[in-house]
């Protein structure tokens, strides 16, 4: 047998024929097992994935049960005063002075603010003008008369020209009297241009600065006029319904422990748009030394018409599904969740009422309710413990 060694490789060079067919025959047969194995790899590549199991969560349940609503509770009031003014200038003018200031207490007629007076002052003037040329004029009217008068006693003048004589002086003088009128209204401007207090109280507020140009009627001060007390406190929307005019509650002085009285004089024809609350009013009864701004806890009695065997559920284990509100239903049987919509009738504390949706007996999670989807299984976390909202 010949060998030979190639001069770039170092590798044999088999001479041979056989050798050489049994080298093809062993080259062919490792390239179908490379290709069939690539195969295998493709195939196996291209198979779907087994997707994992979804896990079971354990969930706390409770059961729904009936309760009752009650609507008493304390709130938190403020003591104001129950007439309280924002005072404006009755004319319009640049503010050169202004005396009160906020938490001041003036008397009735105390000057609180002033505006410039120079035009109202002219215009006065002006007008009592006015009134000097028309008194003249009156009383040269009054003096033809008399004149004429006499003349037509002896006979010199015909009774015609003396009714010309009367007219004119009825003309003088009603431009006398509305000279008159005019001038009294010049002099009441120019007497608007100092602010007083109608009466005696406290400057609670200040909305205008001197140099400041206002027009007539705009508030410069508030002032809270000294007399009766309210204490103003908010109710939720199932409370109001309730209140009564006229009832009785009592008032406790946050810082004294103070215990005052008074009766509901006033309560809010609409909610507030932000709060979504009503705005109490309590007329106090001999609490006019309280100081304004002060906190009390208004003490609600119990009230007619306190509902009974409703449904209340914690608001942890209610979920929003677009427009509406769901809880997870719990099924024993098969052990897995459904969404079920309720409907919100108010809120009590950290409850809501559900006024349709759930029936007492259901079990309905009340945590973890936003990992949940619906058929999901789960696990009762603690299922000897699990609470309930029955009645107590």
């Amino acid at each position: 047998m010949r060998q030979s060694f190639s001069p770039l490789r170092g590798t044999p060079l088999l001479g041979d024929s056989s050798l050489n067919a049994s080298s093809g025959r062993i080259l062919t047969g490792t390239v179908a097992l490379t290709l069939a194995l690539g195969s295998v790899l493709v195939l196996s590549a291209c198979s779907p994935k087994q997707a994992a199991p979804e896990p079971i969560r354990a969930v706390k349940l409770l059961t729904v049960g009936a309760s009752d609503l009650n609507v008493q509770g304390e709130y938190a009031a403020e003591v104001r005063a129950r007439v309280e003014t924002r005072l404006g200038f009755r004319v319009g003018g640049k503010i050169l002075v202004r005396q009160a200031e906020a938490g001041q207490r003036v008397q009735a007629g105390q000057v609180l603010a002033e505006v410039d007076v120079q035009d109202y002052a002219l215009a006065a003037q002006a007008a009592q003008a006015q009134v000097v040329g028309a008194r003249t004029q009156r009383d040269l009217a009054a003096a033809d008369f008399k004149r004429y008068e006499a003349l037509l006693a002896q006979n010199f003048i015909s009774a015609a020209e003396l009714e010309r004589r009367s007219a004119v002086l009825k003309a003088a003088q009603a431009t006398l009297d509305q000279a008159l009128a005019q001038a009294q209204s010049q002099t009441n401007q120019a007497s608007y241009a100092k602010l007083t207090a109608p009466t005696a109280g406290v400057i609670t507020a200040v909305e205008a600065e001197p140099g400041q140009v206002v027009s007539a009627g705009q508030p410069v001060v508030r002032l809270a006029q000294e007399g009766p007390r309210d204490a103003v406190f908010a109710v939720p929307e199932h409370v109001v319904s309730r209140l009564k005019m006229g009832q009785k509650m009592s008032a406790t002085v946050g810082n004294t422990n103070q215990v005052v009285q008074g009766q509901v004089r006033e309560i809010g024809a609409s909610a507030d748009p932000v709060t979504r609350t009503f705005t109490v009013k309590l007329g106090l009864v001999k609490a006019e030394a309280l100081p304004l701004g002060a906190t009390l806890n208004v003490q609600a009695p119990q009230l007619a018409g306190s509902q009974s065997d409703v449904i209340k559920v914690p608001t942890n284990a209610l979920r929003q599904e677009g427009t509406q509100t769901t809880v997870w239903v719990f099924d024993p049987q098969t052990s897995t969740v459904a969404s079920q919509v309720v409907q919100v009738a108010t809120a009590d504390g950290n409850e809501v009422v559900i006024a349709a949706g759930l029936k007492a007996g259901q079990q309905i999670v009340s945590a973890g309710v936003h990992v949940l989807s619906p058929g999901q299984k789960v696990s009762v976390y603690n299922a000897n413990t699990a609470p309930t909202t029955q009645a107590k």
